[in-house]
């Protein structure tokens, strides 16, 4: 039985057995960070190939997890736009600007980015924040931002979300708390998605095999 089927089979013995299951819900859109915007950098994206190598850019996004009794977690995640890698993510109950930069540090903290590092992200304030920024800066690195009204510019980050929430969560499920939740997107991010999970746009390698592959395929 393939990797991916096993992983829907168990996810949703979990579901059944620890969560409630209803109809799919219809999700709001996330509240926003009420902080005051910071300035907004260009897209440096924009006009450029695709990232031969890894860490040459990250994409950073935020997403949402019902939870059981109505309540909502929120998940912000940086990959790598290269190996599709999840380099670091953090969940929280609420999204302040500290949701995207606790998942940046452990990223900094664990690999190695390239001279010139690109991290792209969404218009919204907890990236835009001047606690944000000056962290971009301090790592050398270029801070980079979707057009206004151009949500497609920051398609590589969302493009995720659908794929997890429907290996995750399936028919409609619900985490029991916050603590379960984390405990999944760990298991989820760490173990299946970037180890053994399989990837078209990468040959149908995972994200960890890609990387391997290219390290030996380097002059």
């Amino acid at each position: 039985m393939p990797k991916a089927t096993r992983w829907a089979l168990c996810t949703a013995h979990l579901a059944a057995s620890q969560r409630l299951a209803g109809p799919l819900y219809a999700y709001p859109a996330p509240p926003r960070d009420a902080g005051c915007p910071g300035l907004v950098a260009a897209n440096l994206l924009l006009g450029q190939p695709a990232p031969s190598c890894p860490h040459q850019v990250w994409v950073g996004d935020i997403t949402y997890l019902p939870l059981i009794g109505g309540r909502w977690c929120y998940l912000a995640t940086w990959r790598d736009a290269c190996s599709q890698c999840v380099l670091g993510w953090h969940l929280a109950a609420q999204m302040p600007t500290e949701l995207v930069l606790t998942a940046l540090e452990q990223v900094l903290t664990l690999r190695q980015p390239a001279p010139v590092l690109v991290i792209h992200a969404d218009r919204d304030n907890q990236y835009t924040s001047h606690a944000c920024r000056q962290r971009i800066e301090h790592a050398g690195a270029l801070a980079s931002f979707r057009r206004p009204g151009n949500p497609c510019d920051n398609v590589q980050a969302e493009a995720g979300w659908s794929t997890l929430k429907t290996e995750l969560l399936p028919h409609g499920g619900m985490f029991a708390n916050l603590e379960e939740a984390r405990l999944e997107v760990a298991h989820y991010f760490d173990t299946y998605f970037n180890l053994e999970r399989r990837h078209s746009a990468l040959g149908y390698r995972s994200p960890h095999q890609f990387e391997q592959d290219l390290k030996i395929n380097l002059p």
